[in-house]
């Protein structure tokens, strides 16, 4: 299959008519198109034709049971694949759609059981983001997206990840630039009582609250077992994962960073990991902690071999976890086209969106932590 590989300027999305209406056609006949969304890029299909989602499995690799959300442009579209919609539904929607969050119903019979992984519910969400919205409109309202990556990859957050995992697999990307917010949605599940989620993302527990006057509990920890089948993305299968080893390193920061460079003076030692590249991933507040160590243990060392053995990125201060949260997957990436072997991360405080930037990292560090 050849990719088609168009461009939109978000400054003169007027312009862009054509390229909307090319991805809707290529919906409606069955085809997949990548798009860009306020949270990641999503690879759509025409949610209502049980082959076109089937199609999405195949290019993502994604085992069947593991729903997709659909996406809509219109709240009036909500009943025609929801059935026994909750008015909280409709008090969320009003604040949060469109926007970051999905919501989960007990399905209408229009949906394909191929779209919803075989469950009798099914996950909605409204994407803040003109360019998705366009698609939807023109692919004829309800389009399945999950991300647009290898199943099991971190989710991508620019359209050149998307080129990596998918092309030649798919009809169209779409390139809108950076996506904002940079993790999934969070999925509340709206067909059990107290409302629950089952992703945490930028909207959280408290902010649901708020509009709707009643307790949200969690049900987003660990994997569920292999003959369970998962309500929703995330929550069954390896995600989020770079291809090095992720090591979580909690603790006081400063004892972090000690942990850390104590990897760091074995990675450049005769006795250390022969010559295999590690990557760090430093808060602005101690990354410079690990830049002295460098200098230090690697004194009788080129500086390209330096350079080659050991990999710091910076995701960004620690107060300000919604720009932790949009470095995180790009910089996961980075360090698959780096060739590292292991990956010593920080952890960051479980607050906001916090909460999502830690889930996405205990996933893909397979739920192993080291504390210091």
């Amino acid at each position: 299959m050849i990719t088609k590989h168009y461009k939109i300027d978000r400054k003169n999305i007027e312009t862009a008519s054509a390229i909307l209406s090319e991805a809707g056609e290529t919906i409606r006949n069955g085809g997949l198109v990548v798009f860009p969304t306020e949270t990641v890029y999503g690879l759509g299909a025409n949610a209502l034709r049980e082959e076109a989602s089937k199609k999405i499995y195949r290019a993502k690799g994604r085992p069947s049971d593991n729903p997709l959300i659909i996406h809509i442009a219109n709240l009036k579209d909500l009943p025609t694949i929801a059935k026994e919609i909750p008015n909280a539904a409709y008090l969320l929607a009003k604040k949060f759609w469109p926007g970051p969050l999905t919501m989960i119903f007990n399905k209408s019979k229009d949906v394909p059981d191929t779209t919803t992984g075989g469950l009798s519910s099914v996950a909605v969400r409204m994407p803040d983001d003109e360019i998705a919205l366009g698609v939807i409109r023109c692919g004829g309202g309800f389009v399945a997206a999950p991300s647009a990556n290898t199943s099991g990859r971190p989710s991508p957050t620019k359209a050149c990840h998307v080129a990596d995992d998918l092309d030649g697999k798919v009809d169209m990307i779409i390139d809108g630039g950076d996506c904002t917010i940079g993790l999934e949605s969070t999925i509340l599940d709206m067909t059990v009582s107290p409302f629950a989620i089952l992703r945490p993302g930028a909207i959280t527990a408290e902010m649901l609250e708020e509009v709707i006057k009643e307790k949200v509990t969690s049900s987003s920890g660990k994997a569920l077992k292999e003959d369970t089948a998962p309500k929703a993305p995330g929550m069954k299968y390896r995600h989020y994962s770079p291809k090095a080893k992720l090591v979580l390193i909690a603790g006081e920061v400063g004892k972090v960073a000690d942990y850390i460079n104590e990897r760091i003076g074995e990675a450049l030692s005769d006795g250390g990991v022969n010559g295999d590249c590690i990557g760090i991933i430093a808060s602005e507040e101690i990354a410079n902690r690990y830049s002295e160590e460098l200098r230090r243990a690697g004194s009788n060392l080129e500086s390209t071999d330096l350079q080659k053995r050991v990999i710091v990125k910076t995701i960004g201060n620690r107060a300000d976890a919604s720009g932790i949260a949009a470095n995180l997957y790009r910089i996961l990436r980075e360090f698959d086209a780096e060739d590292v072997s292991v990956i010593y991360s920080e952890v960051f405080p479980e607050e906001g969106i916090g909460i999502a930037i830690m889930n996405r990292l205990t996933k893909a560090a397979g739920y192993e932590i080291i504390y210091v």
